[in-house]
């Protein structure tokens, strides 16, 4: 695991992949790595930081999964490793060679050989034009990993059948199969060129209950046979659990929990990773009924003072979190009692209290972060235009009261009418001084 530290210099690249990658002091070849990554998207005002000071491994052979809410920096992260998001600062390294940023095209071209993504969506991540057998065979095609067009047949009927599919499927395109069937289209189009790491970006989110389990088993199945290093991002953690040798929690982009999959069950001790463990639906509608949802609140860190940091505590448990939460951190996990992670009222907990309701229902933030009218309209960008003066003044104000795309709208209509306002009077003194001439 990386430590935390911005001041180190980014590792040198070069033009291909050694055969093995680093080890560390366990012996575990470590396959992928991500250190200290922060991925920012626009600028200055507009700027939004999907990912801050992201750190963690990936060991091969291993399946790693990155779980958390809706917009927590999963996809991100998975796009970046696959360099379609670039990295605003940190780096990413594969088999200890650097592969974000500017790199030879040939390390490009074995990226993109090495490290495949099976996407969420399976019907918009096809190409509706093409054939099955197109589809699969396109990586085939560009990086001529056949003999002759023989070899190339054999290895994609080989590969179909591997996910469940029959060779006459080949001839057909993806909309005429089912969301289960799709999903194995393109777990056989990432198979298929025999990658070393797999990007699984919410695989089974949108199938079926029973096709899930397929799917995963399939996964499995090609973990077995061919050692294949998954990095499987998800938020259902009741699905997670059992297919993980590790777990990386992610809030709002940043990693704030990495441990194995049972010591992260066994002990969550960051309150966002509990609350994530009591939103786990029970089969029991009578237990689920019942159940008393664990609610994080980000108010009950106190980083005012310090800087908080992932940090390891021991058993291979990192948590984020600063000196005094860390020691708190260590202390639960020596007594090495599991903890209690599912209250269940009737079964071991009691009934919440009125004040504990109304505490878990009264909701600690605003539910918008910004004022409900705050829609930057173009009728206030021509009213500023017109009348500059005004505008600069209704900008100031909009900016202290946080209508921030309000304010941007006189801002920028002020600026246009200042600037066309002095125009005019250039050209005005220019027409003056002509005269006078």
């Amino acid at each position: 695991m990386s430590k935390q530290n911005k001041n180190y210099k980014l590792t040198e690249t070069a033009a291909h992949f050694p055969e093995h990658g680093p080890v560390d002091e366990n012996g575990r070849e470590i396959l992928l790595s991500v250190k200290n990554a922060d991925i920012f998207f626009g600028k200055k005002d507009n700027q939004v930081k999907a990912v801050q000071n992201a750190s963690f491994d990936i060991y091969k052979g291993e399946t790693f999964s990155l779980v958390g809410e809706s917009g927590s920096g999963k996809t991100t992260i998975g796009r970046a490793v696959i360099r379609a998001n670039s990295c605003t600062n940190g780096e990413i390294t594969y088999k200890g060679v650097r592969i974000s940023g500017k790199i030879p095209h040939s390390l490009d071209r074995e990226v993109i050989r090495n490290i495949q993504m099976v996407f969420q969506d399976p019907a918009a991540s096809l190409n509706e034009r093409a054939t099955v057998e197109y589809i699969i065979s396109e990586g085939l095609y560009n990086f001529h990993l056949y003999e002759n067009e023989a070899d190339r047949v054999a290895k994609v009927e080989k590969i179909v059948e591997d996910v469940g599919l029959l060779p006459e499927h080949l001839t057909r395109y993806p909309h005429e199969f089912s969301g289960g069937q799709r999903q194995r289209v393109g777990l056989a189009r990432a198979m298929v060129m025999e990658p070393e790491l797999v990007v699984a970006d919410e695989p089974i989110s949108a199938l079926d209950v029973s096709i899930r389990a397929q799917i995963l088993n399939l996964m499995n199945k090609f973990q077995e046979e061919r050692g294949t290093t998954y990095l499987f991002i998800a938020h259902d953690l009741s699905i997670v659990r059992y297919i993980s040798d590790r777990i990386g929690v992610i809030y709002k982009g940043r990693i704030v929990e990495v441990a194995t999959s049972e010591e992260l069950f066994n002990f969550p001790l960051h309150p966002y990773t509990r609350s994530l463990i009591s939103a786990i639906p029970l089969p029991d509608p009578d237990l689920e009924k019942n159940k008393v949802l664990f609610t994080y609140d980000p108010s009950v860190h106190d980083y005012s003072n310090e800087e908080p940091e992932l940090t390891d505590i021991g058993h291979g448990h990192y948590v984020y979190g600063s000196k005094k939460e860390i020691e708190e951190y260590k202390a639960i996990r020596e007594k090495g009692e599991p903890l209690k992670t599912l209250s269940v009222v009737g079964v071991n907990a009691e009934a919440p209290t009125e004040e504990e309701i109304e505490e878990m229902y009264t909701p600690t933030a605003e539910i918008l972060s910004r004022p409900q009218h705050d829609n930057g309209g173009a009728l206030l960008t021509v009213l500023s235009f017109l009348l500059p003066v005004i505008g600069l003044i209704a900008a100031f104000l909009f900016r202290r009261k946080n209508y921030i795309r309000n304010y941007k709208a006189c801002k920028k209509g002020a600026i246009a009418g200042f600037v066309t306002l002095a125009v005019l009077i250039v050209l005005l003194l220019l027409l003056i001084l002509r005269a006078t001439l």
